[in-house]
């Protein structure tokens, strides 16, 4: 009851902190998709560079973000934005690329050589063939790894209240620093409901990119 008393009596800082951590994973995942979707592309024309791609991208996510975070605070220093929003985006960008990148390169690979075919006999370009048949057909797996890439960064942007990026992770952070139960349940619910109401909205969206002869 007294976790209910306090959500209730501060549900617009509650509000207010979340925006701010779907800020953070909003702009970092939109330019994950930027950079990533292009890249998960080119590398489709070469197995071995498409390897050392995705190794290094598995990579970045095999470090601990906390970890992460640290060595984004020297480095940034350097340029004058070494705690805050700025170092947070990056480091869930950086966290994004795997599943976007891997999902477009596997779409993209498993598109029908049958339908390549049937367009180039139309008279279809490759950036035609492209843009018309693969990346309609692949949109399904890529929107798969948008979600994945989400759901996970709103629990890593959790961590960004550490280097001063706000969110919801500050009350968590509030509620261990303070032993006050209210805070951290508060918090771990509401980036327990984010990530869910984040999920489905980015299924719906999905569905609604999928081609009609795709959808089941």
């Amino acid at each position: 009851m007294e976790t209910v008393s306090f959500i209730v009596q501060n549900i617009d800082v509650i509000v207010e902190l979340a925006v701010e951590h779907l800020s953070i994973v909003a702009v970092a995942v939109g330019l994950a998709v930027l950079t990533g979707v292009p890249i998960g592309i080119a590398i489709t024309q070469n197995r071995q560079v498409a390897d050392t791609v995705l190794y290094v991208a598995a990579m970045v996510m095999t470090i601990p973000s906390i970890a992460l975070f640290g060595l984004m605070i020297p480095i940034l220093s350097l340029v004058g934005q070494g705690i805050g929003y700025v170092p947070a985006v990056i480091a869930v960008l950086l966290y994004s690329q795997l599943p976007i990148i891997r999902n477009t390169y596997t779409a993209i690979n498993n598109v029908d050589p049958a339908l390549r075919e049937a367009a180039r006999g139309m008279g279809m370009r490759p950036l035609q063939r492209l843009w018309r048949v693969e990346i309609p057909l692949a949109v399904p797996v890529i929107m798969a790894g948008v979600r994945v890439a989400v759901v996970i960064n709103i629990g890593v942007t959790a961590i960004a209240a550490y280097i001063g990026a706000g969110g919801l992770g500050t009350l968590i952070s509030r509620g261990i620093s303070q032993t006050d139960d209210r805070q951290l349940i508060a918090g771990a619910l509401a980036v327990s409901l984010l990530a869910i109401i984040a999920d489905y909205g980015l299924l719906a969206l999905q569905k609604k990119l999928t081609p009609r002869g795709l959808q089941v």
